[in-house]
């Protein structure tokens, strides 16, 4: 489906590029009626099923500190434009752009699934990460609930899991959170992109508020649950000048660790993001980009392990300085270890009966 490129209100992309794999390219073209110029239309977010076999994904990648995660939704209505995961979509023949925003998928069996795949013989513990590709917080888990289906399971099982988010819907399970802290069992990070409410408005449509995220820091903390703020992403020309006072309202709010990511633009998100740039912030476009492509290696996008995270230059070397100087400043403690040692098997329904 094409749709008119421009800012929408409520949604992060301003078009609905067709992906990379498809054999067809659809866009709006004015006819002489004059429609191409009327406002679009309001899009609404339509949810389907989606039928994965399994649940558990594993990575062996070096960037990342897990090799498996669980992601209770394809897409997200958080609508950040920025998001490293819209390229996924092109893999069910729907956009990055609007789509991923629009178009959600879900997983209702997932908790049966994970039940299944941690009770297989010969299964190693290691913790999960959850948010590691889409949000598990997003608006449709206030009425799914698959996310907390699944921290059921595995609080059952004592099984070690990361969080990583940007809503304050994590709140909802803060007593499943407190059980599982209790045994060492999780951690969460709540992503904490800009202090400026305008900007979050603008990037993240549909995500809690800053201030409403760093409460919900606050309020976990508080609970005993323990708690990383990640500055992520960095966009230079943005947002970067914020660093020092995202980790000062980290550890302000009781959060006892912190990291940070710069911006990465893999596949159509450059295009998608570019296009964001020049309708919200067209006297900036050209500056943000150049200092993209200098953390690049002149390039929007650079994918080489160890790099595409904080990229290199001599930007990359300053945002890695002041980090690190604000992180030692602020006294933050780091993260506890988690417990894989008390995993045990859940228990899978089945008709056959147990011998004990």
């Amino acid at each position: 489906m094409a749709t008119r490129a421009g800012a929408r209100k409520g949604r992060g992309a301003t078009s609905n590029t067709s992906g990379r794999f498809e054999s067809h390219a659809r866009e709006v073209f004015d006819d002489g009626w004059g429609t191409a110029d009327e406002p679009a239309p309001r899009l609404r977010t339509t949810v389907e099923v989606d039928h994965s076999r399994t649940v558990l994904s594993f990575n062996d990648s070096p960037d990342v500190p897990f090799d498996r995660s669980v992601n209770p939704y394809r897409g997200c209505e958080h609508g950040c434009v920025y998001c490293y995961a819209r390229p996924t979509h092109a893999y069910l023949g729907l956009s990055p752009g609007l789509d991923f925003e629009s178009r959600i998928f879900y997983k209702p069996g997932a908790a049966a699934q994970l039940r299944t795949e941690l009770a297989r013989r010969g299964y190693a513990c290691a913790p999960i990460a959850f948010g590691a590709n889409t949000d598990p917080y997003q608006p449709l888990e206030k009425r799914l609930r698959v996310t907390r289906e699944l921290l059921e399971v595995l609080l059952e099982a004592r099984h070690p899991l990361h969080i990583t988010t940007k809503s304050a819907l994590v709140e909802r399970d803060i007593d499943l959170l407190v059980a599982l802290a209790a045994h060492r069992l999780v951690t969460v990070h709540v992503s904490v992109t800009t202090l400026d409410r305008d900007l979050a408005r603008r990037m993240e449509p549909r995500a809690a508020a800053p201030e409403r995220r760093l409460r919900a820091v606050r309020t976990l903390a508080d609970a005993g649950v323990p708690v990383s703020v990640f500055a992520a992403p960095l966009i230079p020309g943005l947002n970067d000048h914020e660093l020092e006072a995202i980790l000062e309202a980290a550890r302000g709010n009781g959060a006892c660790d912190a990291r940070y990511i710069v911006l990465r633009l893999p596949g159509e998100v450059a295009e998608l993001f570019t296009g964001w740039l020049e309708a919200h912030y067209p006297l900036r476009a050209s500056k943000v980009l150049s200092r993209i492509r200098d953390l690049r290696g002149g390039r929007l996008s650079q994918s080489d392990f160890g790099l595409r995270m904080h990229g290199r230059g001599i930007q990359a070397d300053l945002i890695a300085r002041r980090f690190d100087v604000a992180y030692r400043r602020l006294g933050f403690e780091g993260l506890p270890t988690l417990d894989t040692a008390a995993f045990t098997p859940p228990r899978v329904p089945s008709a056959q009966l147990e011998l004990f």
